[in-house]
């Protein structure tokens, strides 16, 4: 399984050893919002079915060692979120922010030669959907408005980094699209935004997330 190659590398010294027994292998800097959330599930969709690879996962607020050596080993300057895959130790392809996406990792991803298996269990963990449900749940029980839930799941989801998969982004991301787009629409409008068919999408959501816990 992907999140068995997924590794947590917190110091210089962890992602030392980490390109030394994986010179072909995949580094992923983790930031603070929802760009982290969406680059790493296009990660995972891309790396899941090279078994080879493995990736190494530095959350920077927490790791800023690991993101510095990083970028003083490579030349690359650090972003967040930020993917650079490695082959025989040195960058091949770098990706930033939004630049990351299924397009600009595919053929890259192609590009890399077999790299090692995992030869320990990942460290890396999983996500959880629970705030999420709470919250829809609190919506389609009455117990929020439309405007109440408009504000507290944009604005959980904008400042959301958790790892998820791309199926997971993809269901959170149904209900208002673009986050940001939508809270800066819903500013200028002073909050009259239409919601009329929110609820609809809110019930699939919630179904569809439910069946994601349940797997």
């Amino acid at each position: 399984m992907f999140k068995e190659r997924v590794f947590n590398l917190t110091t210089d010294e962890s992602v030392r050893g980490f390109l030394e027994q994986y010179p072909t292998s995949v580094i992923f800097k983790a930031g603070t919002c929802h760009k982290t959330m969406q680059g790493f599930g296009f990660v995972q969709e891309k790396l899941e079915p090279r078994e080879d690879l493995v990736v190494g996962l530095i959350r920077v607020v927490g790791a800023r060692p690991a993101s510095n050596l990083v970028a003083e080993t490579t030349g690359l300057k650090h972003e967040s979120p930020q993917v650079i895959l490695f082959q025989d130790g040195k960058p091949v392809f770098e990706a930033n922010n939004w630049d990351i996406t299924p397009e600009a990792l595919a053929p890259a991803v192609d590009a890399l030669p077999r790299g090692e298996a995992a030869s320990v269990q990942s460290t890396a963990s999983g996500s959880d959907l629970t705030p999420y449900l709470d919250v829809l749940a609190a919506y389609l029980s009455g117990s929020l408005d439309d405007r109440q839930f408009e504000q507290t799941y944009t604005y959980m989801f904008r400042d959301d980094a958790s790892l998820r998969s791309r199926e997971e982004v993809d269901v959170l991301n149904s209900i208002f699209g673009d986050v940001d787009q939508h809270i800066n629409m819903h500013m200028m409008m002073a909050g009259r935004s239409d919601s009329s068919e929110v609820r609809g999408r809110a019930q699939e959501a919630f179904d569809r997330l439910k069946q994601l816990v349940a797997a």
